[in-house]
């Protein structure tokens, strides 16, 4: 919602276009539908089907036609130069960066002996904004980004300490299908953050077992690369640890 507020009354009118695979998707869908915008979203033909019907219920016309990975942000800045509507892009925006730390934010106030902090990385949006706002209040606290083992291009670009791009990557963990990390994200990343680690696709399968007959929670596989990676031991915090689980639009199909 923040994001669309900032954006100038009179261009807002025009509408909004975003690209996400669906819970960037969902968001802007719901603020655009709150503010009595347009809202058109460009998502991959791949997408999660129960992703796309609930952006598509939210209000948000889909574009999906030979959309992939690869497309979708071009695809969607044709639209917006089209239409004049203004791009929400899903990770490497200042506006977006900013919401996201609101979950560090809340975090380290309501848990203030929290040392480490384990966060999904796709774009890089969520981790470089709570690891901005986390370690901005507390300096000693340790953020982890996680990543799926097969799109583990932020894990390389931190280890190499430049932007890696990949290849579409195949993994269950639809939400960091993405090619390459954002390059504001990345610098904030580069400076805040601990480790960067990945997570095989079993893993995270096990995982999201594990979320749905121990703690009764439904979880995606993007949303579960955290703890995945906290219950694999690929991360080791020292102390008192937080996970970020964000998605919970499971396709059921996985669980065999």
């Amino acid at each position: 919602m923040n994001a669309l507020l900032q954006i100038d009354p009179a261009r807002r009118q025009n509408g909004v276009v975003a690209f996400s695979s669906g819970n960037h998707a969902q968001g802007v869908a719901l603020a655009a539908r709150m503010l009595g915008i347009r809202a058109t979203i460009v998502m991959p033909e791949n997408s999660v089907q129960s992703k796309v019907e609930a952006t598509r219920a939210y209000g948000a016309e889909i574009v999906q036609g030979g959309v992939t990975a690869a497309t979708r942000d071009n695809v969607a800045r044709e639209i917006a130069e089209r239409t004049g509507a203004e791009v929400v892009p899903p990770f490497d925006d200042e506006r977006i960066i900013a919401g996201a730390g609101t979950v560090g934010l809340e975090i380290v106030e309501e848990w203030p002996e929290v040392t480490a902090i384990i966060v999904p990385l796709g774009g890089g949006g969520l981790l470089s904004g709570v690891a901005l706002a986390a370690t901005s209040l507390n300096p000693k606290i340790e953020v982890f980004g996680v990543e799926p083992a097969a799109g583990n291009d932020g894990e390389q670009s931190f280890r190499s300490g430049r932007i890696v791009s990949i290849d579409p990557p195949q993994t269950i963990a639809d939400g960091a299908r993405t090619l390459a990390i954002g390059q504001r994200n990345f610098a904030i990343i580069r400076e805040r953050v601990r480790d960067v680690v990945s997570v095989d696709d079993t893993t995270l399968l096990d995982t999201l077992k594990f979320a749905m007959y121990r703690t009764k929670l439904v979880i995606e596989p993007t949303g579960a690369l955290g703890l995945a990676a906290l219950l694999s031991g690929k991360v080791r915090p020292r102390g008192p640890v937080a996970v970020v689980v964000s998605g919970g639009n499971l396709d059921f199909s996985l669980l065999g």
